[in-house]
């Protein structure tokens, strides 16, 4: 999301389950807390589309399925309490689809979440600690939408940040899918990518003027 999740109240996870009934709005639920999801500026709905796009056509085909945005994820407490938690990624793969809960996804093995100024500290930190206690994710990715940066954590390496940018590509092991740092933001309007675009029509000029 764009803005970082308004925590409203400590509700029941029934109450919750009520709450995303009677509303068009998605709400998280973390040790009893709803937070609702604001929407997400031009420059996130980009970066989610192209991400998903490109898992999509790689999956094609494929057992496993890729979700924006609209599936949550089921994660058990760990503590001693009854109640579940329950995200919404921005972009999510899942390979055993059968053992869903309704539209809830129980065994991810790659989350992708598009950063803001807002969200970055609590995708970072409350966030990645929680999906990582899902035995069967391999890999949480960030990427910023206002520079360009993608940073992947990958449970074989014990979750070390791995950093990607502008002429990079990056490996995803869940997928065995390779992604160029430049696609995922060919449309992103950014500083970077103006200069970047600047610099590239500029070479391409400098090429066809000596051919």
């Amino acid at each position: 999301m764009s803005a970082i999740p308004k925590q409203e109240v400590f509700i029941s996870e029934q109450a919750y389950f009520e709450l995303e009934k009677q509303t068009d709005t998605r709400h998280e639920y973390i040790d009893g807390c709803v937070y609702a999801m604001s929407g997400g500026s031009l420059n996130h709905g980009t970066l989610v589309g192209a991400i998903a796009g490109e898992i999509r056509n790689h999956l094609k085909g494929k057992t496993c399925r890729v979700f924006s945005e609209s599936i949550k994820v089921k994660i058990p407490s760990i503590y001693n309490v009854t109640e579940s938690r329950y995200f919404y990624p921005d972009v999510v793969v899942d390979c055993t689809i059968e053992k869903a809960d309704g539209n809830m996804l129980t065994t991810p093995v790659l989350v992708v979440e598009v950063l803001s100024a807002s969200t970055h500290k609590y995708d970072e930190t409350t966030k990645f600690q929680v999906y990582a206690t899902i035995p069967t994710l391999q890999e949480y990715v960030l990427v910023e939408q206002d520079c360009v940066r993608i940073e992947v954590q990958r449970r074989r390496t014990n979750w070390a940040v791995e950093k990607y940018f502008l002429g990079d590509s990056f490996y995803l092991d869940s997928l065995t899918l390779t992604l160029k740092v430049e696609d995922l933001y060919q449309q992103v309007d950014n500083p970077e990518m103006r200069d970047w675009i600047v610099q590239q029509t500029q070479e391409n000029q400098t090429h066809d003027a000596h051919n």
